[in-house]
């Protein structure tokens, strides 16, 4: 079907966001705030405050806040000190989106009596929009509160340098990108898909890694199923010829299924058949049909036993090597 024919696609970026940011904070931050980043004492760890950002939500009145966080952190010179900060990712320019900044910015103070620190990640596509500063002054009182903000536009100058990093949110910010450069152009973004998928082999991500981004990537740049099943497809063939089987469909295949089933038990039971559907097909491409007892010993196992027989097809000589136990 012709690009000029396709039914207009809806990019939603809350929940990668969300995922992808709680999972690799500290990146997070020395990508987009190192100074933040540099002066933090990441040895004592970081707790995401969701109970005090919803009592400032619920008291702010202050909209949709799907994407704010707030994190509590210690700073690196040893005193008994911590600060918030304030994370906002706002994809669409909003009226006073600075003096929304500055709400959460007083709540917070007054909830914790600790400094805050306020980043804004910009992921709109106008390019004049840049908000980073509130100012107030009536009759001889005067207020400014600035914060730090990211424009990912910005970097579209700059992929050459993002593609080379090895930090995860070089990723997202490219992904991010191309899900905006490609809305309602499947074919351009089944292409951009590809090659940033593939890329994710060569910078050194561990398994978990490259599964925890590429669900980022698989979320943002979404595709119509058709070009979708031929990009599974082809990312099947790629890990076999890797001999990394890390993402393979099978938890995608296995969520499709659960959504199907419409509750938790239905989801759990999808991931589980959606990995046994994948596992078999890697068998049958590796070596053959496979048995009817070695059929019936797949779809009866459970996901964990799934994961593990995957983990070692392309090295195993034989189908016996991948059932043996240790």
């Amino acid at each position: 079907m012709p690009e000029s024919h396709e039914k207009p696609q809806k990019d939603s970026f809350d929940t990668p966001w969300k995922d992808i940011l709680e999972a690799y904070f500290k990146d997070f931050l020395a990508f987009f705030l190192p100074i933040a980043h540099d002066n933090i004492d990441w040895e004592r760890g970081h707790e995401f405050l969701d109970t005090e950002l919803a009592s400032i939500t619920r008291e702010a009145e202050i909209g949709d806040r799907r994407m704010d966080k707030l994190v509590k952190v210690w700073q690196r010179n040893g005193d008994e000190h911590w600060v918030l900060i304030h994370i906002e990712v706002q994809g669409d320019r909003v009226p006073k989106f600075a003096a929304r900044m500055y709400t959460y910015q007083y709540r917070a103070y007054d909830l914790q009596q600790k400094p805050v620190v306020g980043l804004a990640i910009l992921a709109d596509e106008e390019i004049g929009w840049r908000p980073s500063e509130y100012s107030s002054i009536l009759w001889g009182t005067s207020l400014t509160y600035q914060f730090a903000t990211v424009k990912l536009l910005d970097y579209q100058d700059h992929q050459a340098e993002l593609e080379k990093s090895d930090n995860p949110f070089s990723i997202v910010t490219l992904a991010h990108l191309h899900a905006k450069k490609t809305r309602n152009r499947p074919e351009d973004r089944y292409q951009m898909k590809l090659t940033l998928v593939r890329s994710l082999y060569k910078r050194g991500f561990s398994r978990q890694q490259v599964i925890d981004i590429f669900r980022f990537i698989d979320w943002v740049l979404r595709l119509p199923e058709e070009i979708d099943k031929r990009f599974r497809h082809e990312m099947l063939n790629f890990e076999e010829n890797q001999k990394m089987p890390y993402i393979s469909s099978v938890e995608r295949i296995g969520m499709e299924i659960g959504r199907q089933e419409g509750h938790q038990d239905g989801l759990k039971e999808g991931l589980k058949e959606g990995a046994a559907v994948v596992f078999l097909r890697l068998l049958q491409r590796r070596f053959g049909p496979p048995s009817a007892v070695i059929h019936d010993t797949v779809k009866s196992a459970d996901l964990a036993s799934l994961e593990l027989w995957s983990d070692k097809i392309f090295d195993a000589g034989s189908i016996e090597e991948i059932f043996a136990k240790p």
